[in-house]
């Protein structure tokens, strides 16, 4: 039988050849996706120029360590000290970490490791729940249940067995304290960083797990020297979400921590978060001179305090990655 007995395929007019080459074509694209991914990174550097210039006028009538460092905070008298806000912020947010981190760390390995699947299928669900609930839901349980739990409670409890301790020392709180607010922080990070914990954990190759209960370690010998050193960058990630979720929320932290604008001494004092101070005072009082230009400082200085630490965080995890794979 010859060729020309053979019938000749149709061409459809939809699935003709395009007039571009390929190879322009996926340099087209290529092209495309590399704008998409450097959006954000351009967003990022718009915002922060766009508060620099809002920034600028008190620039020039106060150094920028007077501002960071003054303690002061009396917009009528031009007087604008960063300084116990910006403690108050790392405040509150190290004891959220504090609180959250182990506890996440342990559910983690709980839920991958020893849980039943039917755990998993219920858990993992209200983890996501959790990470739904709006923030001003947490507040409203701060107030509800934590700052009186604060002031009846632990704070009694801790002028009784810890007061000689520089951060547990209690003189008079009425719960709105830094306390309050690290513990409603810590509940709000929880979901968050034991979601990407879990998944990274669930990735490690059962292999491994298989290959170290083979030698004779025990289960948690081979969760401690072989699934954690795999998953440690993939829990750092989560950290970091969990710390950028906490540095950055504003409505339930303002809720609970008292917002005093002073420097604190201990966790039963009250604190001022940057975001509070942001959410407080924009849009009012703004005819005081340099007011406004003071507040877009305080933004500034919560988005350069961010990307520092996810910066230092992007640049460890370079380094473990490297070690690791050396």
């Amino acid at each position: 039988m010859t060729n020309k007995l053979l019938p000749r395929p149709r061409v459809l007019r939809s699935l003709r050849v395009p007039l571009l080459s390929r190879r322009k074509t996926e340099r087209i694209g290529g092209r495309l996706f590399l704008i998409t991914t450097a959006l954000p990174l351009v967003l990022v550097v718009v915002i922060a120029l766009a508060l620099l210039a809002r920034t600028y006028p008190i620039l020039e009538t106060q150094p920028i360590g007077e501002l960071l460092f003054g303690q002061t905070w009396h917009p009528l008298r031009g007087e604008f000290g960063f300084y116990p806000f910006i403690i108050g912020t790392l405040w509150v947010t190290l004891v959220s970490m504090l609180l959250a981190v182990p506890l996440c760390l342990l559910s983690a390995i709980y839920l991958a490791e020893y849980a039943h699947p039917a755990v998993r299928a219920v858990m993992k669900p209200l983890l996501d729940l959790l990470a739904g609930i709006p923030s001003v839901i947490y507040g409203v349980w701060g107030l509800v249940a934590i700052v009186p739990w604060v002031q009846n409670v632990a704070a009694p409890a801790s002028k009784r067995w810890l007061d000689f301790l520089p951060f547990f020392a209690v003189t008079n709180t009425t719960g709105y304290s830094i306390l309050a607010g690290g513990i409603v922080l810590a509940v709000m990070v929880i979901p968050v960083i034991i979601a990407v914990t879990y998944e990274v954990m669930e990735a490690v190759p059962n292999g491994l797990r298989e290959s170290s209960l083979a030698v004779g370690a025990t289960r948690w010998q081979t969760i401690k020297h072989v699934v954690m050193p795999k998953a440690a960058p993939g829990v750092l990630v989560g950290v970091v979400l969990g710390f950028s979720r906490a540095f950055g929320e504003t409505m339930a932290v303002l809720m609970v921590v008292g917002n005093v604008p002073r420097v604190p001494s201990s966790i039963f004092d009250p604190a001022y978060p940057l975001t509070a101070l942001i959410a407080n005072n924009y849009g009012e009082m703004l005819s005081i001179p340099l007011y406004d230009s003071a507040l877009m400082g305080a933004a500034l200085v919560l988005l350069v305090v961010v990307l520092i630490f996810n910066l230092g965080s992007a640049l460890l995890l370079q380094h473990f990655l490297a070690r690791t794979q050396a």
